[in-house]
Protein backbone atom coordinates (compact mmCIF):
# COMPACT_ATOMS: atom_id res chain seq x y z
CA UNK A 1 0.00 0.00 0.00
CA UNK A 2 0.85 3.17 -0.64
CA UNK A 3 0.21 4.84 2.38
CA UNK A 4 2.57 2.50 4.42
CA UNK A 5 6.01 4.23 5.87
CA UNK A 6 9.24 2.43 4.09
CA UNK A 7 9.73 0.79 7.16
CA UNK A 8 8.47 -1.01 10.45
CA UNK A 9 7.80 0.93 13.90
CA UNK A 10 10.65 0.21 16.13
CA UNK A 11 8.30 -0.33 18.65
CA UNK A 12 7.19 -3.34 16.52
CA UNK A 13 10.63 -4.52 15.86
CA UNK A 14 11.64 -4.97 19.40
CA UNK A 15 8.79 -6.62 19.91
CA UNK A 16 9.72 -9.29 17.19
CA UNK A 17 13.75 -9.15 18.54
CA UNK A 18 12.53 -9.98 22.45
CA UNK A 19 11.26 -13.38 20.40
CA UNK A 20 14.26 -14.85 19.65
CA UNK A 21 16.79 -12.69 21.75
CA UNK A 22 18.93 -9.74 20.07
CA UNK A 23 21.21 -11.97 19.25
CA UNK A 24 19.00 -13.94 16.56
CA UNK A 25 17.33 -10.80 15.46
CA UNK A 26 19.36 -9.35 12.64
CA UNK A 27 18.95 -5.23 11.95
CA UNK A 28 22.11 -4.54 10.52
CA UNK A 29 22.66 -3.98 6.92
CA UNK A 30 25.61 -5.99 6.39
CA UNK A 31 24.35 -8.83 8.39
CA UNK A 32 20.60 -8.70 6.49
CA UNK A 33 21.72 -8.35 3.50
CA UNK A 34 22.98 -11.89 2.42
CA UNK A 35 19.43 -12.88 3.02
CA UNK A 36 18.23 -10.32 0.87
CA UNK A 37 19.22 -11.48 -2.42
CA UNK A 38 19.27 -15.25 -4.16
CA UNK A 39 22.39 -16.60 -5.46
CA UNK A 40 22.25 -15.21 -9.51
CA UNK A 41 20.92 -12.21 -8.41
CA UNK A 42 18.12 -12.24 -10.48
CA UNK A 43 15.86 -11.23 -7.28
CA UNK A 44 16.29 -9.36 -3.86
CA UNK A 45 14.34 -6.53 -1.83
CA UNK A 46 15.29 -4.60 1.05
CA UNK A 47 14.02 -6.56 4.95
CA UNK A 48 12.82 -4.66 8.55
CA UNK A 49 14.75 -6.98 9.93
CA UNK A 50 15.92 -11.39 9.81
CA UNK A 51 14.44 -13.51 12.79
CA UNK A 52 16.64 -16.70 13.80
CA UNK A 53 14.06 -18.96 15.40
CA UNK A 54 15.41 -21.65 17.92
CA UNK A 55 12.45 -23.86 17.95
CA UNK A 56 9.00 -24.13 17.09
CA UNK A 57 7.69 -22.41 20.13
CA UNK A 58 9.41 -19.02 18.58
CA UNK A 59 8.08 -19.37 15.24
CA UNK A 60 4.64 -19.99 16.82
CA UNK A 61 5.07 -16.44 19.06
CA UNK A 62 6.51 -14.53 15.79
CA UNK A 63 3.70 -15.94 13.63
CA UNK A 64 0.86 -14.89 15.88
CA UNK A 65 2.18 -11.38 16.24
CA UNK A 66 2.72 -11.11 12.25
CA UNK A 67 -0.60 -11.63 12.04
CA UNK A 68 -2.02 -9.44 14.76
CA UNK A 69 0.09 -6.91 13.08
CA UNK A 70 -0.37 -7.47 9.47
CA UNK A 71 3.24 -7.78 9.30
CA UNK A 72 4.39 -9.56 6.13
CA UNK A 73 6.84 -12.58 6.97
CA UNK A 74 9.37 -14.06 4.31
CA UNK A 75 10.17 -17.71 5.09
CA UNK A 76 13.77 -19.07 4.47
CA UNK A 77 15.82 -22.05 4.59
CA UNK A 78 19.27 -22.46 2.67
CA UNK A 79 18.56 -19.40 0.20
CA UNK A 80 19.32 -21.69 -2.46
CA UNK A 81 15.57 -21.12 -4.77
CA UNK A 82 15.63 -20.08 -8.39
CA UNK A 83 12.45 -18.32 -9.01
CA UNK A 84 12.08 -15.91 -5.98
CA UNK A 85 10.17 -17.27 -3.66
CA UNK A 86 12.34 -16.63 -0.86
CA UNK A 87 13.35 -13.37 -0.87
CA UNK A 88 11.48 -10.07 -0.09
CA UNK A 89 10.36 -7.20 -1.81
CA UNK A 90 11.74 -3.86 -1.86
CA UNK A 91 9.15 -2.34 0.61
CA UNK A 92 11.94 -2.42 3.48
CA UNK A 93 8.47 -3.90 5.70
CA UNK A 94 8.58 -7.56 5.71
CA UNK A 95 10.85 -10.13 8.10
CA UNK A 96 12.49 -12.62 6.71
CA UNK A 97 12.59 -15.67 8.88
CA UNK A 98 15.20 -18.09 8.62
CA UNK A 99 15.02 -21.36 9.89
CA UNK A 100 18.91 -22.39 9.42
CA UNK A 101 18.74 -22.67 13.69
CA UNK A 102 15.94 -25.74 13.90
CA UNK A 103 18.40 -28.07 12.47
CA UNK A 104 18.19 -30.91 14.45
CA UNK A 105 17.35 -34.57 13.26
CA UNK A 106 15.22 -35.66 15.89
CA UNK A 107 14.56 -39.27 15.18
CA UNK A 108 16.48 -41.81 12.98
CA UNK A 109 14.48 -45.11 12.77
CA UNK A 110 16.04 -47.72 10.90
CA UNK A 111 12.81 -50.30 11.71
CA UNK A 112 10.49 -47.47 9.96
CA UNK A 113 13.07 -46.66 7.63
CA UNK A 114 11.81 -43.10 8.26
CA UNK A 115 13.76 -40.01 9.73
CA UNK A 116 12.30 -36.73 11.62
CA UNK A 117 14.30 -33.91 10.61
CA UNK A 118 13.35 -29.80 11.21
CA UNK A 119 13.43 -27.45 9.02
CA UNK A 120 16.98 -26.32 9.02
CA UNK A 121 18.42 -29.50 8.59
CA UNK A 122 21.05 -29.01 5.62
CA UNK A 123 20.70 -31.88 2.72
CA UNK A 124 24.04 -33.37 2.82
CA UNK A 125 24.04 -33.83 6.45
CA UNK A 126 20.26 -35.92 6.59
CA UNK A 127 22.78 -37.76 3.86
CA UNK A 128 24.98 -38.63 6.14
CA UNK A 129 22.90 -39.35 8.83
CA UNK A 130 21.40 -41.97 6.62
CA UNK A 131 24.56 -43.43 5.59
CA UNK A 132 25.51 -43.52 9.55
CA UNK A 133 22.58 -45.99 10.10
CA UNK A 134 22.85 -48.20 6.31
CA UNK A 135 19.82 -46.14 4.77
CA UNK A 136 19.34 -43.76 1.84
CA UNK A 137 17.60 -40.75 2.08
CA UNK A 138 17.39 -40.37 -1.99
CA UNK A 139 17.08 -36.91 -3.11
CA UNK A 140 19.85 -35.41 -4.42
CA UNK A 141 20.16 -31.73 -5.58
CA UNK A 142 23.13 -29.89 -6.92
CA UNK A 143 23.13 -27.52 -3.81
CA UNK A 144 22.93 -30.22 -1.57
CA UNK A 145 25.84 -29.14 0.66
CA UNK A 146 23.68 -25.48 1.35
CA UNK A 147 20.21 -26.21 0.64
CA UNK A 148 17.96 -27.08 3.92
CA UNK A 149 14.90 -29.82 3.87
CA UNK A 150 12.10 -26.59 5.05
CA UNK A 151 12.88 -24.94 1.41
CA UNK A 152 13.25 -28.34 -0.41
CA UNK A 153 9.80 -29.36 0.93
CA UNK A 154 8.23 -25.72 0.41
CA UNK A 155 9.32 -26.12 -3.63
CA UNK A 156 8.32 -29.63 -4.34
CA UNK A 157 12.47 -29.99 -4.95
CA UNK A 158 12.90 -32.52 -7.13
CA UNK A 159 16.51 -33.73 -8.22
CA UNK A 160 18.37 -36.93 -10.04
CA UNK A 161 16.80 -39.39 -8.19
CA UNK A 162 13.27 -38.32 -8.68
CA UNK A 163 13.06 -41.19 -11.61
CA UNK A 164 12.25 -43.74 -8.64
CA UNK A 165 12.04 -42.30 -5.82
CA UNK A 166 9.80 -39.47 -6.85
CA UNK A 167 10.31 -35.62 -5.53
CA UNK A 168 10.09 -34.44 -1.96
CA UNK A 169 6.54 -34.65 -1.68
CA UNK A 170 6.78 -38.33 -2.55
CA UNK A 171 9.49 -38.88 0.68
CA UNK A 172 7.30 -36.71 2.77
CA UNK A 173 4.97 -38.98 5.25
CA UNK A 174 4.21 -36.33 7.43
CA UNK A 175 4.80 -32.43 8.42
CA UNK A 176 5.03 -29.88 11.71
CA UNK A 177 3.51 -26.98 10.15
CA UNK A 178 3.36 -22.97 12.17
CA UNK A 179 0.24 -21.52 10.74
CA UNK A 180 -0.45 -17.82 10.24
CA UNK A 181 -2.43 -17.90 13.80
CA UNK A 182 1.14 -19.06 15.43
CA UNK A 183 -1.15 -22.51 15.97
CA UNK A 184 1.27 -25.84 15.26
CA UNK A 185 -0.39 -28.15 13.38
CA UNK A 186 1.44 -31.69 14.13
CA UNK A 187 0.64 -33.99 11.72
CA UNK A 188 4.40 -36.09 12.30
CA UNK A 189 3.28 -39.15 11.90
CA UNK A 190 4.87 -42.66 9.93
CA UNK A 191 2.44 -43.77 8.37
CA UNK A 192 2.45 -45.00 5.02
CA UNK A 193 -1.36 -45.24 4.93
CA UNK A 194 -3.71 -43.38 6.44
CA UNK A 195 -7.04 -42.74 4.50
CA UNK A 196 -8.85 -39.97 7.68
CA UNK A 197 -10.29 -37.32 5.72
CA UNK A 198 -7.77 -34.91 3.43
CA UNK A 199 -4.35 -35.29 3.03
CA UNK A 200 -3.51 -31.96 4.68
CA UNK A 201 0.63 -32.39 4.60
CA UNK A 202 0.50 -31.61 0.87
CA UNK A 203 -1.15 -28.67 0.83
CA UNK A 204 2.04 -27.32 2.59
CA UNK A 205 4.49 -29.24 0.50
CA UNK A 206 5.60 -27.03 -2.57
CA UNK A 207 3.19 -24.02 -1.37
CA UNK A 208 6.63 -22.21 -1.04
CA UNK A 209 5.79 -20.82 2.37
CA UNK A 210 2.40 -19.08 1.28
CA UNK A 211 0.42 -20.94 3.76
CA UNK A 212 2.12 -21.62 6.83
CA UNK A 213 6.13 -22.28 8.08
CA UNK A 214 7.44 -25.97 7.83
CA UNK A 215 9.33 -26.41 11.02
CA UNK A 216 9.48 -29.88 10.67
CA UNK A 217 9.30 -33.41 8.81
CA UNK A 218 8.90 -37.01 8.74
CA UNK A 219 10.98 -38.57 5.56
CA UNK A 220 10.73 -41.75 4.13
CA UNK A 221 14.09 -43.84 4.22
CA UNK A 222 15.25 -46.35 1.58
CA UNK A 223 17.47 -49.42 2.22
CA UNK A 224 21.22 -48.11 1.14
CA UNK A 225 22.57 -50.23 -2.61
CA UNK A 226 24.89 -52.71 -1.88
CA UNK A 227 26.15 -51.80 -5.58
CA UNK A 228 25.94 -48.90 -7.80
CA UNK A 229 27.58 -48.25 -11.12
CA UNK A 230 27.05 -45.22 -13.38
CA UNK A 231 27.91 -44.79 -17.02
CA UNK A 232 28.66 -41.63 -19.37
CA UNK A 233 27.54 -42.57 -23.09
CA UNK A 234 27.56 -40.86 -26.46
CA UNK A 235 24.43 -40.88 -28.94
CA UNK A 236 23.38 -38.97 -31.66
CA UNK A 237 19.82 -37.97 -31.01
CA UNK A 238 17.21 -37.82 -27.89
CA UNK A 239 15.30 -40.36 -29.85
CA UNK A 240 18.39 -42.73 -29.46
CA UNK A 241 18.08 -41.58 -25.50
CA UNK A 242 14.68 -42.28 -25.37
CA UNK A 243 15.07 -45.89 -26.77
CA UNK A 244 17.91 -46.42 -24.45
CA UNK A 245 15.76 -45.81 -22.05
CA UNK A 246 13.41 -48.05 -22.56
CA UNK A 247 15.94 -50.84 -22.60
CA UNK A 248 17.45 -49.75 -19.68
CA UNK A 249 14.25 -49.84 -17.84
CA UNK A 250 13.50 -53.05 -19.09
CA UNK A 251 17.05 -54.50 -18.20
CA UNK A 252 17.12 -52.92 -14.54
CA UNK A 253 13.80 -51.86 -13.17
CA UNK A 254 13.53 -49.74 -10.08
CA UNK A 255 17.56 -50.48 -10.37
CA UNK A 256 17.84 -47.54 -12.76
CA UNK A 257 17.96 -44.85 -10.62
CA UNK A 258 19.07 -41.96 -12.77
CA UNK A 259 18.56 -40.93 -16.45
CA UNK A 260 20.03 -37.72 -17.60
CA UNK A 261 20.25 -36.39 -20.98
CA UNK A 262 23.20 -34.16 -21.78
CA UNK A 263 23.88 -31.92 -24.74
CA UNK A 264 27.18 -31.22 -26.21
CA UNK A 265 26.73 -27.73 -25.08
CA UNK A 266 26.91 -27.86 -21.75
CA UNK A 267 29.50 -30.55 -21.52
CA UNK A 268 31.70 -27.74 -23.30
CA UNK A 269 30.95 -25.10 -21.16
CA UNK A 270 31.69 -27.69 -17.87
CA UNK A 271 34.65 -28.76 -19.07
CA UNK A 272 36.02 -25.18 -19.82
CA UNK A 273 34.81 -23.68 -16.22
CA UNK A 274 34.44 -26.61 -13.62
CA UNK A 275 37.82 -26.64 -12.29
CA UNK A 276 40.13 -30.02 -13.13
CA UNK A 277 36.69 -31.39 -15.37
CA UNK A 278 38.13 -34.16 -17.89
CA UNK A 279 35.85 -35.17 -20.88
CA UNK A 280 34.67 -39.04 -19.53
CA UNK A 281 35.23 -39.72 -23.44
CA UNK A 282 38.03 -39.90 -25.83
CA UNK A 283 35.75 -37.67 -28.42
CA UNK A 284 32.70 -35.48 -28.55
CA UNK A 285 29.38 -36.09 -29.34
CA UNK A 286 26.10 -34.36 -30.16
CA UNK A 287 24.77 -35.72 -26.94
CA UNK A 288 25.25 -38.17 -24.27
CA UNK A 289 23.47 -40.09 -21.08
CA UNK A 290 24.83 -40.39 -17.91
CA UNK A 291 22.98 -43.63 -16.36
CA UNK A 292 23.29 -44.73 -12.87
CA UNK A 293 21.93 -48.47 -11.61
CA UNK A 294 21.84 -49.29 -7.68
CA UNK A 295 21.52 -52.98 -6.31
CA UNK A 296 20.36 -54.04 -3.35
CA UNK A 297 22.97 -56.81 -3.99
CA UNK A 298 26.59 -55.93 -4.92
CA UNK A 299 28.88 -53.81 -7.03
CA UNK A 300 28.96 -57.09 -9.29
CA UNK A 301 25.67 -57.12 -10.20
CA UNK A 302 25.52 -53.67 -11.00
CA UNK A 303 28.12 -53.32 -13.16
CA UNK A 304 27.01 -56.33 -14.67
CA UNK A 305 23.61 -54.68 -15.31
CA UNK A 306 25.18 -51.97 -16.91
CA UNK A 307 26.93 -53.95 -19.15
CA UNK A 308 24.63 -55.67 -20.04
CA UNK A 309 22.26 -52.72 -21.34
CA UNK A 310 25.28 -50.93 -22.93
CA UNK A 311 26.59 -54.49 -24.29
CA UNK A 312 22.60 -54.52 -26.53
CA UNK A 313 23.14 -50.95 -26.97
CA UNK A 314 25.90 -51.08 -28.72
CA UNK A 315 24.59 -54.32 -30.61
CA UNK A 316 21.49 -52.10 -31.54
CA UNK A 317 23.84 -48.95 -33.08
CA UNK A 318 22.77 -47.07 -30.24
CA UNK A 319 25.87 -46.09 -29.03
CA UNK A 320 28.98 -44.45 -30.15
CA UNK A 321 30.84 -44.69 -27.18
CA UNK A 322 30.55 -45.41 -23.50
CA UNK A 323 32.64 -45.23 -19.96
CA UNK A 324 31.66 -46.82 -17.33
CA UNK A 325 33.18 -45.65 -13.48
CA UNK A 326 36.03 -47.93 -12.89
CA UNK A 327 35.92 -46.38 -9.52
CA UNK A 328 33.51 -44.52 -6.66
CA UNK A 329 36.22 -41.48 -7.89
CA UNK A 330 35.55 -41.78 -11.23
CA UNK A 331 31.78 -42.28 -10.46
CA UNK A 332 32.12 -38.77 -8.73
CA UNK A 333 33.91 -36.95 -11.22
CA UNK A 334 30.74 -37.88 -13.58
CA UNK A 335 28.30 -36.45 -10.89
CA UNK A 336 30.13 -33.34 -10.33
CA UNK A 337 30.62 -32.54 -14.04
CA UNK A 338 27.01 -32.85 -14.68
CA UNK A 339 26.34 -31.52 -11.57
CA UNK A 340 28.14 -28.05 -12.54
CA UNK A 341 26.54 -27.65 -15.17
CA UNK A 342 24.20 -24.54 -14.15
CA UNK A 343 27.25 -22.57 -12.78
CA UNK A 344 29.59 -23.37 -15.79
CA UNK A 345 26.89 -21.69 -17.85
CA UNK A 346 28.07 -18.04 -15.96
CA UNK A 347 30.72 -17.62 -17.46
CA UNK A 348 29.47 -17.68 -21.02
CA UNK A 349 27.15 -14.93 -20.43
CA UNK A 350 23.26 -14.09 -19.97
CA UNK A 351 21.25 -16.79 -19.68
CA UNK A 352 17.69 -17.80 -20.48
CA UNK A 353 16.55 -20.72 -18.16
CA UNK A 354 13.36 -22.55 -18.55
CA UNK A 355 12.39 -25.76 -16.27
CA UNK A 356 10.15 -27.50 -17.99
CA UNK A 357 8.60 -30.80 -17.90
CA UNK A 358 6.61 -32.72 -20.99
CA UNK A 359 5.87 -36.60 -21.28
CA UNK A 360 9.06 -38.66 -21.23
CA UNK A 361 7.92 -39.62 -25.00
CA UNK A 362 7.55 -36.06 -26.07
CA UNK A 363 10.99 -34.96 -25.25
CA UNK A 364 12.68 -35.43 -29.06
CA UNK A 365 9.85 -33.39 -30.44
CA UNK A 366 10.02 -31.03 -27.54
CA UNK A 367 13.86 -30.33 -28.36
CA UNK A 368 13.03 -29.93 -32.44
CA UNK A 369 10.27 -27.73 -31.98
CA UNK A 370 12.42 -25.65 -29.41
CA UNK A 371 15.72 -25.39 -31.51
CA UNK A 372 13.86 -23.73 -34.05
CA UNK A 373 12.02 -21.27 -32.11
CA UNK A 374 15.43 -20.35 -30.10
CA UNK A 375 16.58 -19.46 -33.55
CA UNK A 376 13.76 -17.25 -34.50
CA UNK A 377 13.53 -15.22 -31.51
CA UNK A 378 17.59 -15.10 -31.21
CA UNK A 379 19.76 -16.07 -34.07
CA UNK A 380 22.95 -17.24 -32.59
CA UNK A 381 21.67 -18.57 -29.05
CA UNK A 382 23.32 -21.59 -27.37
CA UNK A 383 21.00 -24.07 -26.37
CA UNK A 384 22.42 -25.45 -23.04
CA UNK A 385 20.21 -28.52 -22.47
CA UNK A 386 20.30 -30.92 -19.83
CA UNK A 387 18.38 -32.74 -17.09
CA UNK A 388 16.26 -35.20 -16.20
CA UNK A 389 15.13 -37.63 -19.15
CA UNK A 390 13.92 -40.55 -16.74
CA UNK A 391 11.03 -38.28 -15.68
CA UNK A 392 10.32 -36.04 -18.38
CA UNK A 393 11.80 -32.55 -16.69
CA UNK A 394 14.66 -31.01 -18.58
CA UNK A 395 16.39 -27.86 -17.88
CA UNK A 396 16.51 -25.85 -21.81
CA UNK A 397 18.80 -23.24 -20.52
CA UNK A 398 19.63 -20.75 -23.20
CA UNK A 399 22.68 -18.89 -23.33
CA UNK A 400 23.38 -15.09 -25.23
CA UNK A 401 25.52 -15.51 -28.54
CA UNK A 402 28.95 -14.84 -28.18
CA UNK A 403 29.97 -11.35 -28.38
CA UNK A 404 26.36 -10.29 -27.97
CA UNK A 405 25.53 -7.29 -24.64
CA UNK A 406 23.96 -9.13 -22.12
CA UNK A 407 21.41 -6.39 -21.45
CA UNK A 408 20.59 -6.66 -24.85
CA UNK A 409 19.78 -10.56 -24.48
CA UNK A 410 18.00 -10.22 -21.46
CA UNK A 411 15.73 -8.23 -23.03
CA UNK A 412 14.61 -10.84 -25.50
CA UNK A 413 14.14 -12.98 -21.93
CA UNK A 414 9.60 -12.43 -22.32
CA UNK A 415 10.21 -13.93 -25.69
CA UNK A 416 11.99 -16.37 -25.45
CA UNK A 417 10.19 -17.68 -22.48
CA UNK A 418 6.98 -17.19 -24.29
CA UNK A 419 7.93 -19.21 -27.17
CA UNK A 420 9.34 -21.85 -25.34
CA UNK A 421 6.33 -22.69 -22.83
CA UNK A 422 4.50 -22.29 -26.41
CA UNK A 423 5.52 -25.56 -27.30
CA UNK A 424 5.43 -27.32 -23.59
CA UNK A 425 1.69 -26.05 -23.59
CA UNK A 426 1.51 -27.53 -26.89
CA UNK A 427 2.81 -30.88 -25.96
CA UNK A 428 0.61 -31.32 -22.53
CA UNK A 429 3.60 -30.33 -20.47
CA UNK A 430 4.62 -27.57 -17.55
CA UNK A 431 6.35 -25.00 -17.41
CA UNK A 432 7.75 -25.40 -14.04
CA UNK A 433 8.75 -28.95 -13.27
CA UNK A 434 11.07 -28.26 -9.94
CA UNK A 435 11.97 -25.19 -9.14
CA UNK A 436 8.67 -23.79 -8.44
CA UNK A 437 6.59 -20.30 -9.27
CA UNK A 438 7.80 -18.01 -6.96
CA UNK A 439 7.99 -14.22 -7.66
CA UNK A 440 9.22 -14.88 -11.52
CA UNK A 441 6.15 -17.37 -12.75
CA UNK A 442 3.47 -16.11 -11.08
CA UNK A 443 2.06 -14.08 -14.82
CA UNK A 444 2.87 -17.99 -16.22
CA UNK A 445 0.57 -19.35 -13.99
CA UNK A 446 -2.30 -17.53 -14.27
CA UNK A 447 -1.83 -17.70 -18.17
CA UNK A 448 -1.65 -21.44 -18.51
CA UNK A 449 -3.71 -22.67 -15.60
CA UNK A 450 -7.13 -23.52 -15.79
CA UNK A 451 -9.34 -20.13 -13.92
CA UNK A 452 -10.96 -22.98 -12.07
CA UNK A 453 -7.35 -24.23 -10.39
CA UNK A 454 -6.14 -20.81 -10.20
CA UNK A 455 -9.60 -20.36 -8.28
CA UNK A 456 -9.25 -23.10 -5.98
CA UNK A 457 -5.67 -22.03 -5.37
CA UNK A 458 -6.95 -18.38 -3.85
CA UNK A 459 -9.48 -20.20 -1.66
CA UNK A 460 -7.01 -22.09 -0.43
CA UNK A 461 -5.13 -19.24 0.24
CA UNK A 462 -7.71 -16.68 1.90
CA UNK A 463 -8.71 -19.69 3.84
CA UNK A 464 -5.46 -20.17 5.38
CA UNK A 465 -4.15 -16.73 5.50
CA UNK A 466 -6.90 -14.57 5.34
CA UNK A 467 -4.16 -11.44 6.17
CA UNK A 468 -2.41 -12.11 3.49
CA UNK A 469 0.85 -11.77 5.35
CA UNK A 470 2.42 -14.91 4.03
CA UNK A 471 5.39 -15.11 1.60
CA UNK A 472 3.23 -12.05 -0.15
CA UNK A 473 3.57 -11.73 -4.13
CA UNK A 474 4.56 -15.54 -4.18
CA UNK A 475 2.79 -18.01 -6.37
CA UNK A 476 -0.40 -16.48 -6.45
Amino acid sequence: MTDLPDHLPPVLIDRFAEIVGDAYALQDQDDIAPYEAERRGLFGGKAALVLRPGNVEEVSRIMKLATETGTAIVPQSGNTGLVGGQVPDTSGRQVILSLSRLNRIRELDPLSNTVTVEAGVILENLHAAADGIDRLFPLSLASQGSCQIGGNLSSNAGGVGALVYGSARDLCLGVEVVLPTGEVFDDLRKLKKDNTGYDLKNLFVGAEGTLGVITAAVLKLYPKPKGRESAWIAIETPDVALDLLHRAGEAAGSSLTSFELIGDTPLEFGLRHIPDARNPLEGRWPWYVLLEISSGHSDDDARQTIEAILTEAFEAGLVQDAAISANIAQAKEFWRLREGFSDAQKPEGASIKHDISVPVASIPEFLRLAAVEVERVCPGARVCCFGHLGDGNLHYNVSQPVGMAPQDYLALYSAMNKAVFAIVRQLHGSFSAEHGIGSMKRKELVETTSPVSIDLMRRIKAAFDPAGIMNPGKVL
